[in-house]
């Protein structure tokens, strides 16, 4: 047969070109060559030379010429390495001690302070640390109870939190807080969780819950605090005459009370000048209008004969008969009378010889503008009416604006840890 004489070479180059010319319209050059292997070169009789040429071309790997794995002759593809960039320095935060790293979180203001304690176990527990979290001012936050919680636990001494709003505080622990000084004033504090916190305080020396709403157990958890100094309870209320004098025995050490304008009866007034100190220096015993007598005042001058500053403002019931009483006060350097109407003009002119220190003497309401000039010529080295305003046992100066971003001292010390920074 003529078609069993040809040649096989002519054969195979005649069945692939009709495959490559059936083809030659389609775009993908790897489909052209998968047609010829289907079409024409999957014979057994076809040359592998021309199976060869047909094939896509393949990648030839070059084995490593290095290597255990290539000894046996073995076709093995082995791993190229990459060189790892060498450390710059051979300094690790890792290997910096726990002393170099709060010496450094010392700095940080107290929103850096929160961020890294969240970056690794041991630094959560080096900015824990109760050498950071000395003193803390938190006016100005939002949500104060969580806040309020997480600093007293972590030992601060210095706490300022005043005009804040506390939700319930569910404070619950067995170890003694560490505050020495705390500024709650005018808060608005459910009495519960101001007991959960007072009940714990051991070590305060300096206080002010002005304005809050007390009890019988806060002022009674006082009297444990035989170091206070400085006690400020001025518009304070809710507890009653017994606690109160137990209190003030039992911290003899204060010399500044501010204990003014409460919601006191007889009984309370007399519970105060009946175990009042005899270490008190400056006292602020105003706005008892129908309490505060003579008798009482004689009472208080005899067991404070140090006091240097005396606030008796709003005492209705005084007269210039008080004056040869106070009299025997011979350290008084500041004296408010300011609207004690039953002592008159005539009898302020013989303070400057009653009191031969006397530096500072208020007597709003007693005094009109026009007088003040002939009082400061009988009186020429006391300034009067100059202090509006007592600033005894406030933790800040009330000679600037509480509350301002300009001042944020505590009984004269800023803290180190704010909101505001």
């Amino acid at each position: 047969m003529p078609n069993d004489s040809e040649p096989l070479q002519d054969v195979t180059c005649l069945s692939v070109q009709g495959s490559m010319l059936s083809q030659s319209r389609r775009v993908n050059s790897k489909r052209k060559s998968a047609v010829l292997l289907s079409d024409g070169l999957d014979t057994e009789c076809t040359p592998s030379d021309h199976i060869q040429q047909c094939l896509p071309r393949q990648k030839h790997l070059r084995p490593s010429g290095k290597g255990k794995e290539n000894d046996d002759n073995r076709f093995v593809i082995s791993r190229r390495y990459r060189r790892r960039k060498e450390s710059t320095s051979d300094i690790s935060w890792d290997h910096i001690p726990d002393e170099l790293l709060l010496r450094i979180f010392f700095c940080l203001p107290l929103q850096d302070l929160l961020r890294i304690s969240v970056v690794c176990k041991r630094w959560q527990r080096l900015a824990c640390d109760e050498s950071l979290w000395h003193s803390v001012d938190l006016e100005g936050l939002t949500h104060t109870g969580p806040a309020l919680r997480q600093v007293l636990k972590t030992g601060v001494r210095r706490l300022r939190c005043p005009r804040s709003f506390v939700e319930e505080l569910h404070f619950t622990t067995t170890c003694p807080l560490q505050l020495v000084q705390m500024d709650l004033s005018s808060s608005i504090i459910p009495t519960s969780a101001l007991e959960s916190i007072i009940c714990h305080c051991t070590l305060l020396e300096y206080l002010s819950l002005e304005g809050l709403q007390l009890s019988d157990a806060i002022i009674s958890s006082l009297a444990k605090n035989s170091n206070l100094i400085q006690l400020n309870l001025s518009g304070c209320s809710g507890f009653s005459a017994p606690p109160l004098g137990n209190m003030l025995s039992s911290c003899s050490r204060i010399d500044e009370l501010n204990i003014s304008w409460c919601s006191f009866n007889t009984d309370h007034v007399k519970s105060v000048v009946n175990n009042v100190g005899c270490s008190m220096t400056h006292l602020n015993l105003s706005g008892y209008r129908q309490t505060l007598t003579l008798d009482d005042v004689k009472v208080l001058v005899e067991r404070c004969p140090r006091i240097q500053t005396l606030d008796l403002s709003d005492s209705t019931q005084l007269m210039a008969d008080s004056f040869a009483v106070l009299s025997q006060l011979k350290g008084l350097l500041h004296l408010s009378l300011s609207r004690c109407y039953h002592i008159h003009l005539a009898a302020l002119t013989d303070l400057g010889k009653l009191f031969p220190l006397l530096c500072t003497l208020d007597v709003f309401g007693l005094v009109q503008d026009s007088q003040l000039p002939f009082l400061k010529k009988e009186m020429p080295h006391v300034n009067i009416n100059c202090r509006p305003f007592s600033s005894i046992a406030r933790p800040t100066p009330a000679t600037r604006l509480a509350g301002s971003s300009v001042d944020r001292t505590m009984w004269s010390v800023k803290c180190r840890l704010g909101v505001w920074q």
